[in-house]
């Protein structure tokens, strides 16, 4: 990997066979990345790099600023995020299999004496997993027979620097498993996203277009998911 320093700004320089540059600005620090043609030579990236300086700092602004959740300890009376609601959680102990369930404003985690923070994340995590795949199937449902595309299928999985992303080929979708805290039109948002990516590859004036027809508040949803606490090393969309 090559690197080039702008001013105060270090950017990782990725060549790759494609036909574009991509430019990425990326969470927790605001880290940068330019993936270029294999043919681009450095100079020519350095010159794109400069034209693009206020759009960096704009994005590494929005990321460092941006509110962040604290480390959790996974206790009782300590807030969870599900579909956008604040939940107090309430740690039950009991002699059986570990269960999560939702009563009003709390969220009941019911677990072995002694279970370690770990698992306790992992008992969670595994549960809004499985809220996921109750939720996205209505959406794929309702937007393959909107766009007239096939999703072959999805997934739910934890990822770095993505809300989701979309095999095109594979017609495979792979969701991000943080979505579950975030409210129910975010989610909504991320999968015509990237079903949308199934009738164009790259986020030009086509790609919006599309967006504007098939979810026209999608700019809003956008900037709800991103505007949200993140998690302590989180990233945005």
């Amino acid at each position: 990997m090559q690197k080039i320093i702008i001013g105060d700004i270090d950017i990782d320089v990725v060549r790759k066979v494609i036909k574009n540059v991509h430019l990425s600005v990326y969470p927790p620090l605001g880290r940068v990345r330019i993936s270029a043609p294999l043919r681009m030579d450095l100079d020519t990236i350095r010159v794109f790099a400069i034209s693009k300086l206020n759009w960096i700092k704009k994005h590494q602004h929005r990321i460092l600023s941006q509110v962040r959740e604290a480390p959790r300890e996974y206790i009782s009376r300590e807030s969870h995020y599900y579909l956008g609601r604040r939940y107090l959680l309430k740690v039950i102990e009991h002699n059986a299999s570990p269960k999560v369930a939702i009563k009003h404003e709390t969220m009941e985690m019911y677990i072995r004496p002694n279970t370690c923070v770990g698992k306790r994340r992992a008992i969670l995590y595994e549960w809004y997993r499985q809220r996921m795949k109750e939720i996205v199937p209505g959406f794929i449902e309702q937007y393959e027979n909107a766009m007239k595309v096939q999703v072959s299928e999805f997934g739910i999985k934890k990822m770095k620097t993505r809300w989701g992303t979309c095999g095109i080929h594979a017609k495979r979708i792979w969701l991000n498993l943080e979505l579950a805290k975030k409210p129910i039109e975010c989610v909504e948002y991320v999968v015509v996203h990237e079903m949308v990516h199934m009738l164009e590859r790259h986020h030009n004036e086509r790609f919006i277009a599309f967006m504007d027809k098939y979810l026209p508040k999608w700019r809003f949803y956008k900037e709800e998911l991103n505007r949200r606490p993140l998690r302590h090393e989180n990233w945005s969309y």
